[in-house]
Formats: C-alpha cells, structure tokens, sequence
C-alpha cells in the first residue's frame, strides 16, 4: 500500500500527515510507503514550516528530513490512495489526475457528517488544533489499514 498526503503547498498539513501516519503505521507493524505532495509549487524544495516542524516535535514527530515537492501525474499511478487534507485540495487533486489514474483520491479526514477539512495552520496561526485532526485521521487510517491486513 502505497498513501499520498495532500495539501496547498507541502509545508504544514501533509507533511505533519506523513510523519505522524508513518510513525504510527511502523509502531502498529504495518508495511505502508508514505509521502506528501502539495497542489502548488510556491515551497518545492523547501523544508517544513519552522512552527509546524516545532509543534510537531513537542509531540515526538520529525519532519526535518521532509521536502516539499508538487505532485505530479506520476502519483497517481505510483499512489493507491491520495488523502487531501481539505475540499480545495480535493478538488484541484482530482483536477489534476489524469484520466487514467490509478490512485483514489478522497478527503484524509471523516467526521461524523462526513469529509472533514484540516484548516492550514500556515494561514490559521492554530499548529496545535491542526496537529490534534491529523493526529486523530493518523489514526483512524492505521486502525483501517489493519482491520484491512485482517481480511
């Protein structure tokens, strides 16, 4: 299984995904490869957000080895499941897929009314409230993908 997180510009949300998402899928035992890409191009290269990268490390994630980049149409065929942390970023996710895709691409997090923005703390100033969904998405994803590896 192969899971892309998807965001603006690949220096706050999805990279806060792909950390979190792997540590707890290697400490659940799982054997998922995880990445993230933005929508835009405005970071390509560039490490995490300075705030995001420290209010992830007070909760014991590193995302300081993390690059943004921009996903590009070979995510959707190298990627089972493209995860876009908020409708804007569905929406041009899904603009950009080929038609030939490979990858379902679908919203990161459910709530109980159904698919659930992660606001852009790069926008929000709120790393904390961010950190909080993505962690609970991490979860529920890791809890899916075993009850998965059960069938």
């Amino acid at each position: 299984m192969r899971i892309l997180f998807l965001c603006l510009g690949n220096i706050c949300r999805s990279p806060a995904a792909e950390a979190i998402t792997r540590a707890k899928a290697l400490a659940a035992g799982l054997d998922v490869t995880f990445d993230s890409a933005g929508t835009g191009a405005w970071h390509l290269g560039e490490p995490p957000y300075d705030p995001m990268v420290e209010a992830a490390r007070a909760r014991g994630y590193d995302l300081s080895t993390l690059r943004a980049r921009q996903i590009g149409p070979q995510d959707y065929a190298g990627f089972d499941l493209i995860l876009a942390m908020d409708e804007n970023n569905l929406r041009d996710g899904l603009d950009q897929a080929p038609r030939d895709t490979h990858a379902q691409v679908q919203m990161f997090l459910e709530g109980p009314a159904g698919p659930q923005d992660v606001p852009d703390p790069y926008f929000t100033r709120d790393f904390e409230a961010s950190l909080d969904l993505i962690e609970a998405g991490a979860d529920a994803l890791v809890a899916d993908l075993l009850a998965d590896q059960a069938k």
